[in-house]
């Protein structure tokens, strides 16, 4: 009896932990929802430690944002022709081009709200999630691609008010890399980077 008992439990525990194994991870408006709730909360938090917030954010940024697979996005062709060096050297400068305008944005955040509305799957991996940031009487749609990778809804796009930022990028810097080439486009950058932080974020180029 003793023996049979055990066998059960053990049957049970085994069914719990497939069942665990292979349940569905989160689906991309709760990962994203769960990166805003959580920068929301920090920038609600300690007022005036400016240099710790960045840090916080910045982080949940990197955790949620595929900068490469944007990247590749920006550079389309180009990426193919690029070194390997001009590739990492892109890839670095544009993560940090991009985190100093969404840095810039949020200090300029006054107790907005964050609406969600719809969710898009495509193919099991690709995403679309419109959300629409409430400010006054003002309603700014800010619509999140999304790709799955290793049960993580990674960003690749933003599309805010119709307008997408990796379709913004791309126009911009191929006309530069027409005009200056790889190595000229990775000067400009860093020459924007230079720059001083401003709120409400930077143009790209």
């Amino acid at each position: 009896m003793i023996k049979k008992v055990t066998g059960l439990c053990l049957a049970v525990l085994m069914l719990g932990l497939a069942m665990v194994a292979h349940a569905a991870p989160p689906g991309p408006t709760d990962q994203l929802k769960e990166t805003v709730d959580a920068i929301l909360v920090i920038l609600k938090d300690n007022p005036g430690a400016n240099g710790i917030k960045d840090e916080k954010i910045l982080a949940l940024v990197d955790e949620r944002f595929n900068f490469t697979g944007m990247a590749q996005r920006v550079l389309a062709k180009n990426w193919r022709k690029a070194s390997a060096e001009q590739k990492a050297r892109f890839v670095e400068l544009f993560r940090q081009l991009l985190s100093n305008s969404y840095l810039g944005r949020v200090r300029a955040y006054t107790d907005e709200k964050v609406r969600y509305g719809k969710e898009q799957i495509k193919k099991e991996k690709y995403a679309m999630v419109d959300t629409v940031i409430v400010s006054g009487n003002t309603d700014i749609p800010i619509d999140y691609k999304l790709q799955l990778m290793n049960d993580k809804w990674l960003v690749y796009d933003v599309v805010i008010e119709e307008v997408s930022l990796v379709q913004t990028y791309r126009s911009n810097y191929q006309t530069i890399v027409n005009d200056k080439g790889m190595d000229g486009l990775l000067v400009q950058m860093k020459e924007k980077l230079d720059e001083p932080l401003e709120e409400g974020g930077a143009s790209p180029g």
